[in-house]
């Protein structure tokens, strides 16, 4: 398999990587903490007229038709910036309307979406909790064994203790109906899972990739004994073993969301291997990223905590990496492997 990327796909993720730097600077992800709800409806706009939020939208309804892949580079670029808006679940339940929904469903909300005229969130199955506020719309979540596109205002929310300010979470009770069934999920409300997994993947590699560069960064212009600490071995080796991860998480993540874009009947086991690798990378960096800057990276004025705050938390979203490891080893040797 050629996992390179095409030239369009390129300027996709160098786009991003701009937009975002400039859209969302720390102190927008810092605000995002302190305001009633996480959503800002003028950024969230922004975002659909550069075609972010249509990424994954068919071009009829106004989007850009791209897939899964073209998803996990643009979430890599938002894990980079620690946005804190909902593009992941809103991309992921865009996809899967696309794909599972009725023609009214996908015509009602689709445009929607890629219009920034709307806020969705997912809740796969096993999921005890949905990212979402009050500034949320819809939210396509697992009832019984099939999928559900339930409007957020007919649902019960009990919001839930978090330690990523900027991405609140809560419990949801719906009751789905015949108009809100995803008529072609029945009996695959477990694809919403695998592509969530990949999806958090992708932003696990932007957030992993952050953490090593600044630190990097840092520990070249902190001095101790006279010299920079980046300059001592036990610096080199972390930060190394830290960028390697990252490195070898970023393919197995697009080739995961090849998988799932295509359909194949490994995309399941492959996704388990994305967020797994993703996680245990963004692990590794965040526990490097701490330890080498020392003191400064426990402070609130510091802007690091953002991003380890984010990664610990989407290291546990849509599946830990123990879950998905779980999952690899019985889809290698089935029931023996317990």
């Amino acid at each position: 398999m050629n996992i390179d990327l095409r030239p369009d796909q390129k300027e996709l993720a160098a786009a991003a990587r701009e937009f975002l730097s400039a859209e969302c600077p720390p102190s927008r992800v810092r605000s995002a903490w302190d305001a009633d709800c996480v959503v800002d409806r003028s950024a969230w706009a922004r975002l659909a007229e550069v075609g972010f939020l249509g990424v994954v939208v068919p071009e009829r309804f106004g989007g850009l038709g791209r897939s899964d892949v073209e998803l996990a580079l643009l979430l890599e670029e938002a894990g980079r910036a620690a946005l804190p808006d909902p593009l992941l679940e809103t991309a992921v339940a865009a996809l899967t309307i696309a794909d599972l929904g009725s023609d009214t469903q996908v015509q009602r909300w689709l445009p929607a979406i890629a219009a920034g005229e709307l806020v969705a969130t997912i809740q796969p199955p096993g999921t005890p909790f949905a990212v979402v506020d009050g500034s949320f719309d819809l939210i396509v979540l697992a009832i019984n064994d099939s999928l559900h596109a339930v409007p957020v205002s007919n649902c019960d929310i009990e919001p839930c203790k978090v330690f990523d300010g900027s991405r609140r979470l809560a419990t949801i009770l719906a009751e789905g109906t015949s108009d809100t069934l995803l008529p072609a999920s029945t009996g695959r409300a477990d694809w919403l899972a695998v592509r969530a997994s990949v999806a958090a993947a992708a932003t696990l590699v932007g957030i992993g990739a952050h953490l090593v560069e600044t630190t990097v960064d840092y520990v070249r212009q902190r001095e101790q004994f006279g010299r920079p600490v980046g300059s001592f071995q036990a610096v080199k080796h972390q930060l190394s073993n830290a960028y390697v991860a990252v490195e070898f998480a970023r393919p197995a993540t697009w080739v995961a969301a090849h998988l799932v874009a295509s359909g194949s009947d490994e995309a399941t086991t492959a996704a388990a291997v994305a967020k797994s690798c993703a996680s245990e990378a963004e692990k590794t960096a965040n526990d490097s990223a701490l330890q080498c800057h020392g003191g400064i990276g426990f402070t609130w004025e510091h802007d690091l905590h953002l991003w380890l705050k984010r990664g610990k938390a989407l290291e546990q979203a849509y599946g830990t990496a123990r879950e998905h490891r779980a999952r690899i080893a019985h889809a290698l040797f089935g029931s023996s492997a317990a």
